[in-house]
């Protein structure tokens, strides 16, 4: 496939914010970048389109290269387009948000990724080209969308406690939430499915497990349900 331009365009990339949930914070993959610009520092994952690439396509290339993660949720969600972004030439990036399971993506660097790791939001390194400020943009998003759907409930294990829960829901917040009423909101919500099984913790009495229900939520949603938490 050949091209012939009359006047000079912008190249096009994609970046990946992939957020992951430990236990106690909410956490962004990160790579040590290989190559010029910005050789070991550190960045969000991604990389250039190809012609024959879709934008979605490029996103989960890039992430299987330089992460050796895949198979994920992902979702568009800014274009970033500061004149000066990136010194090599002009370009402009489309960035993308997921959200994962950590124990189901065990994250290597591969390609031109020197190092890829796990850090909280809360505490992130320096970052190359403007992937501080596609961070922040994509936490402000999450925080949005927790508030609307629940989304959250792709970064917890298939089975947990309440106060797992609770704990995501004020990791992506930033802030402490009341026990006792989130506790009524999210039971009267009503696709959380309560199970027959607990998990102790420590000195703690065993707590019951729950799982997502989602069928029924998306029962809830086809009778005019609007998640609201």
């Amino acid at each position: 496939m050949s091209f012939t331009y009359e006047f000079p365009r912008p190249a096009l990339t994609v970046d990946a914010v992939v957020f992951g949930f430990d236990g106690s914070g909410l956490q962004i993959l990160l790579i040590r970048r290989g190559l010029e610009p910005f050789a070991g520092q550190w960045a969000l994952p991604g990389g250039f389109v190809h012609a024959g690439e879709t934008l979605e396509a490029a996103v989960r290339r890039e992430l299987e290269e330089e992460t050796s993660v895949h198979a994920v949720y992902l979702e568009q969600f800014h274009a970033f387009s500061a004149i000066d972004r990136d010194p090599r030439e002009r370009v402009v990036s489309v960035a993308f948000w997921a959200l994962v399971r950590k124990s189901d993506h065990r994250a290597a660097a591969a390609t031109d990724a020197a190092d890829a790791q796990w850090f909280p939001i809360t505490d992130l390194p320096p970052l190359a080209f403007d992937h501080a400020d596609i961070a922040a943009a994509a936490v402000t998003q999450l925080r949005e969308r927790i508030r609307s759907q629940p989304v959250g409930f792709s970064l917890l294990p298939e089975k947990f406690t309440l106060t797992e829960l609770q704990t995501l829901y004020e990791a992506i917040a930033g802030e402490s939430l009341d026990k006792r009423n989130f506790r009524k909101r999210i039971l009267a919500l009503g696709f959380l499915t309560a199970l027959a099984e607990s998990r102790s913790s420590g000195a703690h009495r065993p707590a019951q497990l729950f799982r997502f229900n989602l069928t029924q939520y998306q029962r809830l949603v086809r009778r005019g349900f609007h998640f609201d938490l």
